[in-house]
C-alpha cells in the first residue's frame, strides 16, 4: 500500500509528523502485516503561508503534480493515470485532499472512481476553525495552529466559520457516495487542551468541545444541511421583545440533507491538534506507538476493503466516541462535552446576501428566546468576508433538555418590509414536533440556509397616461401594496 501523508498549512519540516509515518509501518508489520506499507511524504510547503494570492484551487494543482511527480515514474505520458494510494492528513489537509477529489473527480450526478482509496483526516478543519477570524498576525502566532508562520488572507478566508468555499464543498460531498466507489474516508480528532499552547489570551485555544484548534463538530464529515423557505402562512410570536409583529413561517425545503449511510467519524482520548506531549500526530514516536490510541485506530482504517468492513468501523469509532466523551466528562464535570455547530447565511429569494439582520434562536412551546435552557451557549462568529452568514456553537447535551425539543429561529432582516419602497418581513422557523434532530446532532455542524422573500413595493415603479404637464414624482410614498399582491 502506498501511503502519502499531507500536512496543514506553514508547515516546513516534516517534523510535524511526528514519528508516526515510522510509527505505523513498525506496527503494521507487527499487527497488518498485509498492509505492506511504502510511506510517501508530499509537503505542501511554507510558500503557501507567506503569499496572500494563493488559494485553495491552486494548492489543488500544486498536490496533483506532487502526487504525479511522486507516484508516477519519470517520463510517464500525458494523462497517465495515478496509481492506487491512501492518505493521512493533518489539520487543513484534509480539506486539501477533499477539494482535490472534488475537483478532479466530481462525475456530475455521482463521484467518478478517484484512484483514492483510504482519506484519513486527523483533526481536519472541515468546517473551518474559530482561530480563523484573529487575523493572519494573530493566528500566526499559534504554535497550535500555524506554528509560528503567518498564513496567507486566501487561505484563511476558506478556514474562518462559515466561509463560501466550506459551503461549497461540504455541500457537495453530500452529494456523494464515496464508499460507492471504493473511497473510504475516516475523520479521527481529539478532545483534549494541551496547555502548554494556550497564551491567556485566546479563549478558542482552551475551547470545550475542542483539541484546541479545531472543534469536535467542525471536524466530522457528517453534517446536516436545511434551507428555509418564507412561506405565506404566518405565526405570531408573544414575547415582548417582537411587539407582537407577526413573522412569516420558513418551511423546510425537501428537508434535510445528510451523509447516507453516516461517515465513519472518532474522538481519540487524550489527544490534542498538535505538540509533541499530547498531539494526534506530532506525539507519536515508534517506542510509544504501541499505546498510542490513534495508531492502532489509523491501521484498522487502512485495513477496511469494502462496504461492509466500512460499516462494522463507522460503528465501531462511534463506540469509541461516546467512550472517550463519557470519560472527559468524568473528568470535567462542569464542561459541556457534545456540542453542536449552526452556520446560518442569510439571503433573499432573488440570489443577493441580506448582511442587516437580526437572528435569535427560540425553544419551549412558545418559541421565545427565554426559554432556551441556561448554559446552552458557547459562541457565536459572523464571518468578515461573508457578513450574512453568522455561525453559533450551543453545548447540544444542554440543548437536548429543551421540553418537547420545541426549538426554532426568528430573523429581522433590515429594512423592515413596510418602511419603504423595498424590505423583509420577520421570519420563524418552528421544529412543531418534528424534533431536535431536525436541526442539530452532537458533534456535528448544520448549514442553515435561510431564504427571505425581497418585499418591493408596487410604487417603485408605474406607467401612467401622458399628461400636458411633467409629472413630478420625487415625493412618492409607497403604496403599501406588494408588486407580488393579486
Amino acid at each position: 500500500m502506498i501511503l502519502v501523508f499531507v500536512h496543514g498549512w506553514s508547515v516546513t519540516s516534516t517534523a510535524t509528523y511526528g514519528g508516526l509515518p515510522d510509527a505505523l509501518a513498525v506496527q503494521a508489520t507487527l499487527t497488518a502485516p498485509g498492509l505492506n506499507l511504502t510511506v510517501v511524504q508530499i509537503h505542501l510547503g511554507s510558500y503557501v503561508s507567506f503569499q496572500d494570492d494563493v488559494t485553495m484551487a491552486d494548492v489543488v494543482r500544486a498536490f496533483d503534480r506532487a502526487l504525479r511527480d511522486a507516484l508516477l515514474p519519470p517520463g510517464a505520458p500525458a494523462g497517465t493515470p495515478l496509481p492506487d494510494f491512501s492518505c493521512v492528513t493533518h489539520s487543513t489537509g484534509g480539506p486539501v485532499v477533499r477539494e482535490w477529489v472534488s475537483r478532479l473527480y466530481d462525475g456530475g450526478a455521482r463521484l467518478k472512481q478517484p484512484p483514492l482509496r483510504h482519506l484519513v483526516m486527523l483533526a481536519p478543519a472541515n468546517h473551518g476553525s474559530p482561530l480563523a477570524t484573529l487575523g493572519k498576525e494573530r493566528v500566526g502566532r499559534i504554535k497550535a495552529f500555524f506554528n509560528g508562520v503567518e498564513p496567507g488572507e486566501r487561505i484563511l478566508d476558506w478556514l474562518a466559520l462559515g466561509s463560501a468555499d466550506q459551503w461549497r464543498l461540504n455541500g457537495r460531498w453530500l452529494d456523494y457516495d464515496p464508499v460507492a466507489v471504493d473511497l473510504y474516508p475516516f475523520v479521527l480528532t481529539g478532545q483534549t487542551i494541551d496547555a502548554h499552547f494556550y497564551d491567556f489570551l485566546n479563549s478558542y485555544l482552551a475551547e470545550e468541545g475542542s483539541d484546541g484548534v479545531v472543534r469536535v463538530a467542525g471536524a466530522n464529515l457528517n453534517c446536516l444541511f436545511l434551507t428555509l423557505k418564507e412561506t405565506a402562512a404566518a405565526v405570531t410570536n408573544p414575547h415582548p421583545h417582537f411587539d407582537a409583529q407577526p413573522a412569516a413561517v420558513l418551511s423546510p425545503d425537501g428537508g434535510p440533507r445528510m451523509p447516507q449511510p453516516p461517515l465513519a467519524f472518532g474522538v481519540i482520548p487524550d489527544a490534542s491538534h498538535s505538540g509533541d506531549s499530547l498531539g494526534i500526530m506530532g506525539s507519536v514516536t515508534p517506542q510509544n506507538a504501541a499505546a498510542k490510541p490513534v495508531v492502532a485506530e489509523i491501521l484498522r482504517c487502512l485495513q477496511v476493503d469494502s462496504p461492509a468492513a466500512y460499516g462494522a468501523r463507522v460503528a465501531a469509532l462511534a463506540a469509541l466516541t461516546d467512550a472517550t466523551q463519557q470519560a472527559v466528562a468524568l473528568a470535567k464535570p462542569d464542561e459541556g462535552q457534545r456540542h453542536s455547530q449552526l452556520v446560518f447565511r442569510i439571503r433573499d429569494d432573488q440570489g443577493d446576501a441580506v448582511d442587516d439582520f437580526d437572528l435569535y434562536l427560540l425553544g419551549g412551546p412558545d418559541y421565545t428566546p427565554d426559554n432556551l435552557p441556561k448554559g446552552f451557549f458557547v459562541d457565536r462568529q459572523r464571518n468578515s468576508v461573508s457578513p450574512n452568514c453568522l455561525v453559533y456553537y450551543l453545548d447540544y447535551d444542554v440543548m437536548a433538555q429543551l421540553p418537547g425539543a420545541h426549538f426554532g429561529l426568528r430573523v429581522q432582516a433590515r429594512p423592515a418590509a413596510g418602511d419603504g419602497f423595498v424590505g423583509y418581513a420577520p421570519v420563524e422557523f418552528r421544529t412543531d414536533g418534528a424534533g431536535l434532530a431536525m436541526a442539530l446532532k452532537p458533534n456535528e455542524t448544520t448549514y442553515v440556509d435561510v431564504v427571505l422573500r425581497r418585499h418591493v413595493d408596487r410604487a417603485v415603479f408605474r406607467l401612467g397616461a401622458v399628461t400636458p404637464a411633467p409629472l413630478d414624482f420625487k415625493d412618492r410614498k409607497p403604496s403599501g401594496t406588494d408588486v407580488d399582491t393579486p
